[in-house]
């Protein structure tokens, strides 16, 4: 328990740096001022550039993997606690105020951290979507929906499902304002020219 307790403290430690922001103000810009707001690999991308975005992404990676295999060595259960606490601190940040980034990155890290067997699958799962769609958000909460149904069919144990669910919702969670914009525009009145999603852009 002890060792569960120092890996949820540490994990959210880890995971509350935001290495988006970090970049971002070393580079004069505010990422709560452009793009999306978010604080996040994909707004650093689309603000400073494709190279600083994959940066930051594998950063954020980092954030949840290297808690959770670290601990991993201590306690299995110590290990997928500090990935779940590395995502939860992603999200919430005490230095953003509690605004942080959506999560996908530390998250597919955490699982990387814990279940390396697993994070193909996940992270397959993203990628077709994101190619099929080319909708960042959508592909985020298919791979996040992905993981307690890969848990049922790998493990079935309870402290892993335990694990997944909240990750999973924690993710699709940060990511409804872009699927309440999505409603909207399915339901939106019709219009003389074809919606985003019928020109197949991104929301």
């Amino acid at each position: 328990m002890t060792a569960v307790v120092v890996a949820v403290v540490v994990g959210y430690l880890v995971g509350s740096a935001s290495p988006a922001s970090l970049v971002a103000r070393a580079r004069g810009v505010d990422l709560r001022g452009g793009g999306s707001g978010n604080p996040g690999a994909t707004n650093a991308g689309r603000l400073l550039g494709r190279k600083i975005g994959v940066l930051v992404a594998l950063l954020d990676v980092a954030k949840g993997a290297l808690p959770s295999a670290l601990f991993g060595l201590v306690a299995h259960d110590a290990g997928l606690a500090a990935g779940a606490a590395a995502v939860l601190g992603h999200i919430t940040s005490p230095w953003l105020r509690g605004r942080g980034g959506k999560g996908v990155a530390t998250a597919g890290g955490a699982i990387l951290g814990s279940h390396p067997l697993w994070a193909p699958i996940v992270i397959g799962v993203w990628i077709v979507v994101a190619l099929t769609t080319r909708w960042v958000a959508l592909a985020s909460i298919c791979a996040a929906l992905a993981l307690p149904v890969v848990v049922l069919v790998a493990d079935r144990a309870v402290v892993e499902l335990a694990w997944a669910l909240p990750i999973a919702l924690l993710v699709v969670a940060r990511h409804r304002r872009n699927l309440i914009r999505w409603w909207a525009v399915r339901h939106a009145p019709a219009s003389d020219g074809p919606s985003r999603l019928e020109r197949g852009r991104p929301l």
